[in-house]
């Protein structure tokens, strides 16, 4: 038995806490079972940009004709671009482990580890299969993995999820999409731009179903231009025969309301690209014998300070679902690493924590959406102002909105944007609503280059509200 002073199960957004850790002069180890960096660097976030990235270069050079430019692109190295990023990530893995290696603080453990008791764990696998570790404190931080839905046949056929997707070396001739938030719009949007045909199928009404309403409608719009969209229907067998393969989905809706004689949608392709959400994992941990609740999704059950119902035993990250988010995960990092090494507890702050999508148009938002707020009989007001109208979103010829939402006393709820460059525009709300007043003032009265995009964030701010919500039947609780 090996004893620890800090154990982290994960190498992601987990190895900022263990660095912490290691500084404080503790002995750490880290069990990871894959590549370190977690799935940000590995299979997310990091490679998916890189690609979109490369999408959007793409799309500049198809559009340039708009702008009295000619242009043609000649030759796409679409497996060059796929290998580039790979090796990229790769390097950036390794780096990782050759810094973990050469610490004298960390010990680094290679497989999967189980619990075996309180604060203790058993390695499965790896190099260091059979190895056992006890920790004063533990972190667990073993992130969430793709989700398959129960669609009949699935088993037998070859499917993508986005990991693999990432790595394909050329675009499929036609990919279908089994579901509809960030990662189906992302890689379709990337494989779409690169050529294939894209079919998506998505249960919710619209796809990103997480995003304001408004939003999430005018995104679908713009990829039912593009794609074959079927939203509203959820994917309920498949089976393959001479390398295609087909779908069957059926009308679907949360309240279960579908017509009786709704028909079924068949959609065929040479890929399946199956991106219907993340499921923690947990199921992979033993965490009974760690005495570690559960939710019923299997998320790990903590309290406002990331403490588990196990003495001493702390989670973050996509494993705790609070946001599967990276940049959640580093500012849940932080306050884990405040809490169990400084003075005293505080509260994990989850206000004003953003998030964006990289299709095509780009999304983000931040705080409430309209739907929270009608649905807690809240009073709000709403702006909405469009990138067309201002001096740079014409010259740029942009197309997309900001939609602002406050209450009855100018304090930003939240802000929603869909076009170009929405996942920086959204950083200057968050910072009025985490570092300002919090207020309208804020925004409307901050000078705003012109002619710069942020001019319609500032607009949508600085516009005429109208009033949202139920005035009338307001309960103050």
């Amino acid at each position: 038995m090996e004893e620890y002073d800090f154990l982290v199960v994960g190498s992601g957004s987990g190895l900022d806490v263990a660095n912490v850790a290691a500084d404080r002069e503790k002995s750490v180890a880290v069990v990871e079972k894959g590549r370190l960096g977690g799935t940000c660097l590995n299979r997310g976030c990091i490679p998916s940009k890189q690609l979109l990235y490369r999408a959007d270069v793409v799309e500049t050079i198809e559009r340039a004709e708009e702008f009295g430019i000619s242009a043609e692109i000649t030759d796409v190295a679409f497996a060059d671009i796929v290998r580039t990023v790979t090796e990229d990530v790769r390097t950036d893995a390794e780096s990782i482990r050759g810094g973990l290696e050469s610490s004298s603080r960390h010990d680094l453990y290679d497989g999967e580890a189980r619990f075996v008791g309180e604060r203790t764990v058993e390695i499965s696998g790896g190099d260091d299969d059979g190895a056992r570790l006890r920790a004063d404190t533990v972190l667990i931080a073993a992130g969430s993995r793709p989700a398959i839905p129960p669609i009949d046949g699935i088993d037998a056929v070859e499917y993508l999820t986005s990991r693999e997707a990432l790595r394909l070396e050329s675009p499929p001739n036609r990919l279908v999409v089994v579901g509809g938030g960030y990662i189906a719009a992302e890689l379709s949007h990337f494989f779409g731009t690169f050529g294939s045909e894209v079919a998506v199928v998505g249960r919710r009404p619209n796809l990103l179903p997480a995003a304001d309403e408004a939003v999430a409608e005018a995104f679908t719009d713009r990829y039912r231009d593009r794609f074959e969209v079927h939203t509203g229907y959820e994917a309920t067998a498949v089976s393959e025969a001479d390398g295609r393969l087909t779908v069957e989905a059926d009308p679907y809706s949360d309240e279960g309301t579908v017509e009786e004689d709704a028909a079924t949608v068949t959609v065929t392709g040479d890929e399946l690209l199956v991106a219907a959400g993340r499921r923690p994992n947990s199921d992979t941990l033993n965490l009974d014998a760690a005495g570690v609740e559960t939710d019923a999704d299997g998320f790990v059950e903590t309290d406002e300070y990331l403490r588990t119902t196990a003495d001493g035993v702390w989670a973050l990250g996509d494993i705790v679902g609070e946001y599967l988010l990276k940049h959640a995960a580093n500012h849940e990092a932080r306050a884990v690493a405040r809490n169990a090494f400084g003075e005293g507890l505080e509260p994990v702050d989850y206000d004003a924590i953003p998030f964006a999508v990289f299709g095509s148009p780009e999304v983000a938002g931040v705080g409430a959406r309209e739907a929270d707020l009608r649905a807690a009989d809240r009073e709000y007001a709403t702006n909405t102002y469009r990138y067309e109208e201002t001096a740079r979103g014409d010259a740029m010829h942009a197309e997309g909105f900001v939609k602002a939402i406050v209450d009855l006393d100018a304090e930003i709820l939240g802000c929603h944007i869909l076009g170009p460059d929405a996942s920086a525009l959204i950083q200057e709300v968050v910072v009025a609503m985490k570092a300002g007043s919090g207020t309208v003032g804020d925004i409307r009265e901050s000078v705003h280059v012109h002619p710069a995009l942020p001019e319609v964030v500032q607009r949508a701010f600085a516009g005429q509200f109208s009033r949202g919500g139920d005035g009338h039947h307001h309960h103050h609780h």
